[in-house]
């Protein structure tokens, strides 16, 4: 967001500017289907109660590893799966980083009508990220600057960044969380184009020491359900940027480009995050159609087979399970074999690494 230099050197946000700009047709296009998607989603949410708690299950999964993941934050899908499932402690610094995550993610998933968009909530929202690790500067701004390197093969830091410096960054947090709350109230800017806005200014800032990007994604999702988009809950969002990461930082190095003058231009980014959305609701109408097939009468050979004929390419068993959320574990393994075993697909791989493929198309 464009921004202005104050009387005391800081910066002033005023997210009520965008009411003055024109959009380019791929941004209306995406904000149009988007709303229609709303639209529908109560229909949505009304179809098959049980599948839809599973799909939540996924999620939840999803986004923990997949917004870690960006960061360099890993674990075994094992261990993954039983931090989630609280069955077992942190072994290192990335499971604290990862249990943290999934903390605040439920808090999310549970509160975001009373989590407000202010630095204090902000502040609680980033110690509960940073709760398991020994690190001291959970729930406080940063202390020191935090430039944004690229490392080169040569092991030479190269400067993409500057984000704003530690004294600047309580003001400018305020300025951001005040203009957007103003800005949403009256309702006269679609949020749809407002949150990208938002989200784009806080990684700019770069408020905290760590967990920067992590807090994005996770304020992402409050700042969707807060306006009644909750694709999210249903379909990971953390997974669609974690898919296309390259494309999330390209947009964001295009758009971030003259912010420290004001002459940058948000549309990159809101044009990366609106598809994203809509990529989402697109899954998730997918899903909700294949659970659909699952009708009394059909089996979970012909559920899993009804998936299998909408893939290109390879494909996992966690994928399957992920699209056929109706139906188990070893009920999508039997359908698997069974299939392998007529010849519609082929087995690729062997253990984890196992992967599938349609045969003959």
């Amino acid at each position: 967001m464009r921004w202005e230099k104050g009387a005391v050197s800081m910066q002033s946000f005023d997210y009520a500017a965008l009411r003055a700009r024109t959009w380019n047709s791929e941004i209306l296009s995406y904000v149009a289907k988007i709303h229609e998607y709303k639209g529908k989603q109560e229909l949505f949410l009304r179809q098959k109660p049980m599948e839809l708690n599973r799909l939540i299950e996924i999620a939840k999964i999803q986004s923990t590893e997949s917004s870690n993941r960006i960061e360099g934050i890993v674990t075994t899908h094992p261990r993954l799966k039983q931090l989630m499932d609280d069955k077992t402690t942190p072994r290192n610094r990335d499971e604290e980083e990862i249990l943290g995550y999934r903390n605040v993610l439920s808090l999310i998933h549970e509160n975001y009508a009373y989590i407000f968009v202010t630095p204090n909530y902000i502040l609680q929202l980033h110690r509960e990220l940073m709760k398991y690790t020994s690190l001291s500067y959970g729930g406080r701004f940063k202390t020191v600057p935090n430039e944004i390197d690229l490392v080169l093969p040569t092991g030479e830091r190269k400067l993409l960044f500057q984000p704003l410096e530690p004294y600047e960054t309580p003001e400018a947090v305020e300025r951001i969380c005040s203009s957007f709350r103003q800005a949403r109230d009256l309702e006269q800017i679609d949020v749809l184009l407002l949150i990208p806005c938002f989200l784009l200014d806080f990684l700019c800032i770069h408020p905290f020491n760590d967990g920067n990007g992590r807090m994005s994604r996770l304020l992402t999702l409050l700042l969707l359900y807060q306006s009644g988009y909750f694709v999210g809950q249903y379909i990971s969002i953390e997974k669609a940027i974690a898919d296309t990461k390259d494309n999330y930082y390209a947009a964001l190095a295009e758009a971030d480009r003259g912010w420290r003058e004001g002459k940058n231009d948000p549309e990159p980014f809101i044009t990366y995050m609106l598809a994203i959305i809509l990529s989402c609701y697109k899954e998730f109408e997918y899903r909700l159609h294949i659970a659909e097939q699952s009708g009394t009468r059909s089996t979970s050979y012909d559920i899993v087979k009804t998936c299998i004929a909408q893939k290109i390419g390879t494909f996992s068993k966690q994928e399957i399970l992920a699209e056929c959320p109706s139906i188990g574990r070893s009920s999508v393994e039997a359908a698997l074999r069974k299939l392998v075993a007529e010849g519609e697909l082929d087995k690729i791989g062997a253990g984890r690494k196992t992967r599938y493929a349609r045969r003959n198309g």
